[in-house]
């Protein structure tokens, strides 16, 4: 039997079109992040670099189910959510080479990704730090009248940090239109959940601000779909918070500095066995919508578009001196002495 989630009758049909482009999502975020440790290793991409491979099916599986107008805020650990929110891999690859023609210049690297063209509010490199700001997106949006939707994403390494529970009583007093998805790769860090959360199950947590949860198995991007859209549908037509927590694991260290001491080989083997690629092709084939002929295909797509990411990258030029100082805050205290 399939390891993936029986989809409800009425959302068959929409789910049959689109699984092989879920399927070529997640192939791509792969494959780019793969592409990304050569790179980092031949020294063109600096500074510490987080991996997503593994955790591939939630940021898709999310994606999917939202709308253009719905607002994104992200972690240091965001590449695929970028790549699945329709940012181009050659804008966010040029970003972590250091080029201007990277989605922030070349600025904010590989945890600070940002695209307003595409509601993306950005990594953020402190641990818990985007979910303030998801409240005050959502603030905004509700005194506009919008019919847009925040979705927060956050590990289980932001649930010990105070913005979480502050956010959370927040967003469920002003009844405020959040999507909380908590991303529970079962360390923070190097700190194993159980190490840090008395109550490792975080869903639980929503209780104490009158929210609703759900945990939806984070490895089977269908799941993660069906659950996702639910949660969307929910904070969209009653304007109030829902908190959705994916159970996923990392395959790769926290970051490329970390030697991965805290966990044991056949830990991290197990989990390859519910690799979200190889159980999705499976599912498939089983359903007869793709064969080895399909995926071949898909390989070569995504190929093609991460080299040319790189091209892009490549050709890039790292911006000018002269233009460091553009857009940095100064005091007005500090101007104004510079003209005494």
């Amino acid at each position: 039997m399939s390891e993936f989630s029986v989809l409800k009758t009425e959302q068959i049909g929409r789910a049959a079109g689109e699984n092989i482009e879920l399927l070529g999502q997640i192939l791509l975020i792969r494959r780019f992040e793969e592409k990304c440790v050569e790179l980092y290793s031949a020294g063109k991409i600096r500074g510490f670099l987080h991996l997503y491979i593994g955790e591939e099916a939630v940021g898709v599986g999310t994606m999917s189910a939202l709308k253009d107008e719905d607002r994104i805020v992200s972690t240091y650990r965001e590449h695929g959510h970028a790549l699945a929110r329709g940012i181009p891999a050659g804008s966010i690859m040029a970003e972590m080479f250091g080029k201007a023609n990277g989605c922030c210049r070349g600025r904010g690297g590989s945890m600070h990704l940002f695209d307003r063209t595409k509601n993306f509010f950005g990594g953020n490199a402190i641990v818990g730090g985007g979910l303030p700001l998801a409240v005050g997106l959502a603030i905004a949006d509700k005194m506009q009248n919008t019919n847009a939707i925040t979705v927060c994403f956050f590990g289980d390494g932001a649930v010990a940090e105070g913005e979480f529970h502050e956010s959370l009583n927040l967003a469920s007093l002003w009844e405020l239109p959040v999507l909380f998805i908590c991303e529970n790769n079962l360390y923070a860090m190097g700190t194993a959940l159980d190490r840090h959360q008395a109550q490792t199950d975080i869903a639980k947590k929503a209780g104490s601000y009158a929210m609703p949860s759900e945990t939806v198995n984070g490895m089977d991007v269908l799941g993660v779909r069906d659950a996702s859209m639910r949660a969307a549908e929910l904070v969209r037509s009653e304007s109030k918070p829902f908190l959705l927590v994916a159970e996923t694991y990392r395959f790769r260290a926290h970051s490329m500095y970390d030697p991965d001491l805290y966990r044991t080989k056949d830990e991290v083997e197990q989990w390859k066995l519910r690799c979200p690629i190889a159980n999705f092709q499976k599912y498939l084939l089983q359903t007869g919508e793709a064969d080895a002929a399909t995926f071949e295909a898909l390989e070569k797509k995504v190929e093609k578009e991460i080299s040319e990411a790189v091209d892009f990258a490549d050709a890039g030029e790292i911006e000018s001196v002269e233009d460091l100082c553009k857009d940095v805050y100064t005091p007005f205290q500090a101007l104004t002495s510079q003209g005494e």
